[in-house]
């Protein structure tokens, strides 16, 4: 069996990441979404999940949970380069940008879920999403400033860092968050993408909805 289990393409930005990067070398896997935040969903991923949370790649009685952990398992079967830069101070850093989205950028994950057909107000602007945004103009900055040369990416190419910030894109698209200089244009070359707008277009398209309130989240179907 192979196959990639995501939750909601719209809302499920630990999917996409290595689902972006799945799709970008073409892995040979079937993808199946589960709807998060419905009352079946936590007994679904059980059955399904070590961790009854999603992404998941099942591959050949593997299973490889957390997005890094996956794009590091797709980078050693695509062809050198087409996962990390083939440069290896280029791939030593683009690994270390992932890194830090992995584990930090709290306050923007908390005031601006991710929601890629939404567009919503702006929410307060506290010193911590500040501080979040600033640090994420510095590093497209000063990624496509030092390594971006060769296309419109942060290192010129396209790489699993642009997939890993593809869902912070979208947050500053949705929330209209302020971005200046190289770190817009580096946003607008997302958005462009066509990796991206056909991910877009699936989410769109999507059936679900998830709110998030003070007493947490909540889901159900749109209307048809």
């Amino acid at each position: 069996m192979r196959q990639f289990v995501s939750g909601n393409l719209n809302y499920s930005s630990w999917s996409i990441r290595p689902l972006l990067v799945s799709r970008k070398v073409g892995l040979p896997v079937e993808e199946v979404v589960v709807p998060l935040d419905f009352p079946e969903t936590t007994a679904q991923l059980k059955a399904i999940s070590p961790t009854a949370k999603v992404p998941l790649l099942r591959w050949d009685g593997i299973e490889i949970w957390e997005s890094l952990a996956i794009a590091e398992f797709i980078a050693e079967w695509a062809p050198p380069g087409e996962v990390w830069p083939l440069d290896p101070e280029r791939r030593a850093t683009a690994r270390a940008v992932c890194s830090e989205m992995h584990a930090g950028f709290q306050a923007i994950r908390s005031a601006c879920p991710m929601d890629i057909r939404g567009r919503e107000a702006a929410p307060e602007m506290t010193p911590a999403l500040e501080a979040d945004i600033k640090r994420l103009q510095t590093i497209w900055s000063g990624l496509r400033e030092t390594h971006g040369s060769g296309g419109p990416f942060l290192f010129g190419a396209w790489s699993a860092a642009d997939a890993f910030y593809t869902p912070v894109v979208t947050r500053f698209r949705t929330y209209g968050l302020p971005l200046t200089g190289a770190a817009a244009d580096y946003a607008a070359a997302v958005l462009e993408d066509p990796l991206f707008r056909t991910l877009e277009a699936q989410a769109e398209l999507e059936p679900w909805w998830i709110k998030y309130g003070p007493d947490g989240r909540s889901s159900g179907y749109l209307k048809p």
